[in-house]
């Protein structure tokens, strides 16, 4: 089942506090796991961000995680109706505004966003629902939509374009088996997860 997200950090304790403060905890009953990370993030986006719930205020939302330490960034997105920032270790996020498809929450975590290429699509479905045990509760020619229930707050998203794949990612997908080997992964795009028992 899928049960968290774990986050490579530079800072942990600054991370894991700026996480805590930008999600206000609310994150699905996924846990947000910071861990110690060898290098600062490349100027390459990430194929794994989160998306947060603006809410109906989304402007003094979004002002208020400026001055939780995030910043605003350019990844290419053009006119798009979400805002686009970075945690202080520059890991790309979105603010969400009211009305988004898919949004059931008016704050904290509502989805995880992960990088698939056109062609890997349907394995990376069969893959993520088998290995999360989450369902698709929507797919579309922008992606997939997973949920653990339909009224889950969270959701995964998958689809394209994917980011080049050129090191290991800094956000990883956390599943946990009862059964079975521990450790750290590779999913059927390439990206590497961890499972815990």
């Amino acid at each position: 089942m899928l049960t968290g997200i774990v986050i490579d950090a530079l800072d942990v304790a600054r991370m894991d506090r700026f996480w805590l403060d930008a999600t206000r905890g609310r994150t699905g009953g996924l846990r947000l796991r910071c861990v110690p990370g060898a290098e600062a993030k490349a100027a390459y986006k990430n194929r794994l961000h989160l998306d947060l719930a603006g809410g109906p205020d989304w402007e003094a939302e979004v002002a208020r995680l400026l001055t939780l330490g995030a910043t605003r960034v350019d990844i290419g997105q053009g006119d798009v109706p979400w805002d686009v920032l970075a945690d202080p270790e520059g890991n790309e996020f979105c603010v969400l505004r009211p009305g988004h498809p898919g949004v059931l929450a008016d704050s904290g975590l509502v989805a995880i966003c992960l990088d698939v290429a056109e062609e890997d699509r349907y394995a990376q479905r069969a893959f993520w629902e088998s290995q999360a045990d989450w369902h698709a509760v929507e797919s579309h020619d922008w992606g997939v939509r997973l949920r653990q229930r339909p009224t889950s707050t969270v959701s995964l998203v998958m689809g394209p374009p994917a980011a080049p794949k050129t090191a290991r990612n800094r956000l990883r997908l956390e599943v946990t088996h009862r059964a079975g080997e521990s450790g750290e992964f590779l999913d059927a795009g390439g990206n590497e997860f961890h499972v815990v028992g």
